[in-house]
């Protein structure tokens, strides 16, 4: 650690201790799950009062970059994409980017997702992926299928093999929540419904084949069915 906090530097002591927690976790190298001292031994050591090392410590939870419970020491936090889901809903939320702009990042990342699983899925998420493609077509109530249809995306994601995708595409749910049931919603036939079907068939299918052209393809036809200038035109 880099010793006691000066009182007259910059940023608050609230902000400087945080960023004191986290140069110890990167300086010993702290991997999700290892223990970090307690706000009384943050605290002592810089210098600080323990309520400032309690705020410290409960602005990191938020972020998910400290784990916190009673009657335990603090530890390292997985990588968590509500973090990344509360910052976009606000930017929605408060117009700062539309669902259209939301829908094209996804787009474009998941083309990408599609093609690494088809590269590096496991056997089992290989099922997981049919599993949920199929699936679809038996969920007649709306919060299953919306359910069902952000499982087959996640899953997508996770055998990517990036952690990251995973992640991103994780943050999207709580926008995925609103805007899946208002994409069926405007498959009123059932020939509509049973093409978006077969579509997510398709992408499942080509990342079983292990064909990564194919799995782009026929993800990007999926967007352009689901999305296209039908939700454009919707947000």
């Amino acid at each position: 650690m880099s010793g006691m906090l000066d009182p007259s530097g910059r940023g608050s002591l609230v902000d400087r201790a945080v960023e004191s927690v986290r140069d110890f976790i990167r300086t010993n190298d702290l991997k999700v799950g290892d223990t970090l001292p307690g706000e009384g031994s943050f605290a002592t050591r810089l210098g600080v009062s323990r309520p400032v090392m309690r705020e410290a410590f409960g602005a990191l939870a938020a972020l998910r970059l400290v784990d916190v419970g009673n009657g335990r020491k603090p530890r390292v936090g997985a990588i968590d994409g509500s973090v990344m889901a509360a910052s976009m809903g606000h930017a929605v939320n408060t117009a700062q980017v539309s669902l259209a702009d939301v829908w094209e990042v996804r787009r474009t990342l998941e083309l990408r997702t599609a093609e690494l699983a088809a590269i590096n899925r496991t056997d089992e998420q290989a099922r997981a992926i049919l599993t949920a493609a199929h699936g679809l077509s038996v969920e007649h109530d709306e919060a299953a299928r919306t359910a069902a249809d952000t499982i087959f995306h996640q899953t997508i994601a996770e055998a990517s093999g990036n952690q990251l995708f995973l992640q991103i595409v994780r943050s999207f749910e709580e926008l995925m929540a609103v805007a899946i049931p208002r994409a069926w919603a405007g498959r009123s036939t059932s020939q509509e419904r049973d093409e978006t079907l077969a579509l997510h068939r398709e992408v499942a299918e080509a990342i079983a084949a292990r064909d990564p052209a194919r799995a782009r393809a026929a993800m990007e036809s999926h967007f352009n069915n689901s999305i296209g200038e039908m939700l454009k035109d919707q947000f």
